[in-house]
């Protein structure tokens, strides 16, 4: 009877036998190791010309640092430092030529691609506690690093990029339309829910930027004050042509005060819901029906005409329904003043209302565990991840046009002869 002398590796349960991902970590171990050599060769050669008194080489490689593990986004893999001597006798420390890795800074324990998945991991769902379990199948079951507190740490940096946001130069900025809208959160059991001001902006190039934002009790009068008073001391010049928001009056005064010359388009989004609210849950379908018929009207005239409708034919039985859509019928109705291709854009104010879905995704689940600050800082970065997959404007080549102040009727330019001649 022969002897089997092979030797069967035993595994944790719940580990991952994956020979192809082994295989990639041990590439990549010996790629970074020669990149870290060559790097430190580079130092040096770079340093030939620098020579001691007996003539040697002044800067020449010292071996290398202890081992230690660096966690990537395929797993941890060890590495060791690469190191470098200055042999300058009687040299201040200040003096003393230093070597530092680009590629593996001196302190690291992570990868800069992991130091930043970790925060949006947190921010799509994954909870602090889970993060260990989660990240098993890709970084390993004994992945160090990942502790609850190590990403407290991380999402500490979010303050810093908020404070560095906030006060950034908007002289050079131009936004030809914007939206505002404000979401309201409970965070832990405080006793009141902050609202969050948000403006979008649309630039002459047709990209939607995050323009503005800034916590308030409500959405006051006051509060929307204090964002845009804000937005235009730091050179926000040149108001936007357009504004689109729900009916929050607050806003609105806001925007007549600070920047009197920007039209108001009311979101239509909002508009219906409020209208329906006026009236038995057995009519809103024929209710909604006939909303439609005014705000996807191909021109005004014939959106006017739909208005007319509507009065006559709900004004008798249901006033306050048809008071509600009347009394913003001009703010209602701007769209058709500029480019048709905007208008898909302008009618409302979707932009930020997808945005707020995945906000409020997030704050679910960790309602019990976000605090005011926290959940400032969680919105205003689901924000800018969001940002990254926003939409160009329909149209954008027609945004220069609407700039210089060309006259659109019914979404179409309005030329005079010399123009059409020409």
């Amino acid at each position: 009877m022969r002897d089997d002398t092979t030797i069967t590796p035993l595994h944790q349960p719940g580990s991952i036998l994956d020979p192809l991902t082994e295989i990639a970590r041990e590439g990549a171990r010996q790629m970074l190791a020669a990149a870290l050599k060559a790097e430190a060769a580079s130092f040096v050669g770079q340093l030939m010309d620098e020579r001691l008194p007996d003539g040697r080489q002044r800067v020449v490689r010292h071996g290398t640092g202890p081992e230690r593990t660096i966690q990537t986004g395929i797993g941890p893999i060890p590495v060791q430092r690469q190191k470098v001597r200055d042999r300058a006798a009687g040299v201040p420390a200040e003096g003393k030529i230093r070597f530092t890795s680009n590629i593996l800074p001196k302190w690291a324990r992570r990868s800069r691609s992991l130091d930043t998945l970790l925060p949006v991991l947190y921010l799509r769902g994954v909870s602090t506690g889970d993060f260990q379990e989660a990240l098993t199948a890709l970084l390993g079951v004994d992945a160090p690093n990942l502790s609850p507190g190590v990403i407290s740490r991380l999402t500490a940096g979010w303050q810093e990029d908020y404070d560095r946001w906030r006060r950034r130069d908007l002289s050079a900025r131009r936004y030809v339309y914007i939206w505002a809208d404000g979401i309201y959160l409970q965070a832990r059991m405080e006793p009141q829910a902050e609202c969050m001001l948000v403006l979008l902006g649309a630039t002459p190039e047709g990209k939607k930027e995050l323009l503005g934002f800034q916590v308030g009790m409500r959405e006051s009068a006051q509060s929307w004050r204090e964002l845009l008073v804000d937005i235009k001391a730091r050179g926000l010049a040149v108001p936007p042509e357009l504004a689109v928001g729900d009916g929050a009056l607050g806003f609105w005064k806001a925007m007549d005060e600070v920047f009197p010359g920007t039209r108001h388009q009311r979101c239509w989004v909002h508009k219906v819901a409020n209208v329906l609210n006026k009236v038995p849950k057995s009519m809103q379908p024929g209710v909604k029906a006939d909303l439609r018929e005014i705000w996807q009207a191909e021109t005004r005239a014939a959106a006017d005409s739909a208005v007319s409708v509507f009065t006559e034919k709900y004004g008798a039985k249901y006033e306050k329904a048809v008071t509600c859509l009347t009394k913003d019928r001009e703010a209602l109705l701007a769209f058709y003043d500029f480019p048709a291709d905007h208008w898909d854009h302008l009618r409302t104010g979707n932009p930020i209302e997808s945005v707020f879905a995945t906000v409020r995704h997030r704050t679910v689940r960790t309602k019990g565990a976000l605090s005011q600050t926290t959940a400032k800082l969680m919105v205003f970065k689901l924000v800018q991840a969001a940002a990254k997959t926003w939409r160009r404007l329909k149209g954008a080549n027609q945004l220069p046009m609407v700039i210089e102040g060309v006259t659109f009727t019914d979404g179409v330019a309005r030329t005079d002869n010399a123009n059409r001649a020409a």
